[in-house]
């Protein structure tokens, strides 16, 4: 029985993949925040919860002690790092505060960094090679306007994947990096009442200089962007789950309708053509000259 662990379990996406996956037959290890709730595998025979909270060193530490006394020994096949958060930090990055920021980077990235590091022993051990899939963000591609912070944070990860494809040939562990679209989920809930909150958090001085240009882009055009061309939860865990069909990994992959074109449009356009393209679609105006 192949074996793995899949942070963020509590809801949303890490949710999904974990009852997915037992649903093929694996055997699943979902970490939870530890005041979540478990019930929501109380019908799924094949998944642990284990307590974690990504954000904290020693909790990393202590789950992945947990899950080494389950394994007794056998290996690890498979590690999706899918726990996030979105809204922290959202708004224009002239008013982001360094605390956010740092909330945003100990739980996006940090978070994920801890728990390659927690988890290697175990991923080592796998035969056939372990793989690790790391969640980032299509943000990374389209770098929406009001999600910088969070954006910033998925780069980190995505660059963090290229070097552990480095590191980690020797063993023979492939390791990539998932790129959602828009995914409607907990996360994404309520998109327009979370985009006029974003601005309420603003320092007067910078609204009065930013809304003119972006705040219909941020409260209107972006979150109907979500609702129509974004994938429901389902939809964007089956496509994450049929890469681990795939014999050999490229470093990222789309997932979700919204990202399909994304990369291949990146590729083959201009960089002024396609940034122009982005802000055509978001209705950012352009400074006349």
């Amino acid at each position: 029985m192949k074996t793995a662990f899949i942070s963020g379990g509590a809801e949303g996406q890490g949710h999904l993949l974990a009852r997915k996956l037992a649903g093929r037959g694996w055997r699943v290890f979902a970490g939870m925040l530890p005041n979540a709730r478990t019930e929501g595998f109380a019908d799924v025979p094949g998944v642990t919860p284990v307590q974690q909270n990504v954000a904290d060193p020693e909790s990393v530490r202590e789950s992945a002690a947990e899950v080494e006394r389950y394994l007794a020994g056998a290996p690890l096949d498979l590690l999706m790092n899918v726990a996030g958060v979105a809204d922290i930090g959202s708004g224009v990055l002239e008013n982001a505060s360094t605390e956010d920021v740092r909330r945003v980077f100990e739980i996006n990235t940090f978070g994920q960094l801890r728990l390659v590091q927690a988890f290697l022993p175990a991923l080592r051990r796998a035969k056939p090679p372990a793989r690790i899939m790391n969640y980032g963000s299509g943000a990374i591609i389209v770098s929406p306007p009001g999600a910088g912070v969070y954006n910033m944070s998925k780069h980190a990860v995505h660059g963090m994947t290229l070097t552990l494809r480095n590191e980690l040939v020797a063993w023979g562990i492939q390791v990539t990096t998932v790129l959602p679209g828009g995914v409607k989920t907990g996360m994404t809930a309520n998109p327009f009442e979370s985009t006029k909150a974003m601005w309420s958090r603003t320092r007067p001085e910078l609204r009065a200089l930013y809304e003119p240009s972006l705040l219909k882009p941020t409260t209107e055009v972006l979150p109907k962007l979500l609702e129509e061309k974004g994938s429901t939860a389902d939809e964007a865990t089956e496509a994450a789950l049929k890469l681990l069909d795939i014999a050999r990994w490229k470093s990222c992959y789309t997932v979700g309708k919204d990202a399909s074109m994304l990369k291949p449009l990146q590729k083959f356009l201009p960089e002024a053509w396609f940034e122009a393209v982005l802000r055509s679609t978001y209705k950012i105006p352009s400074r006349k000259q």
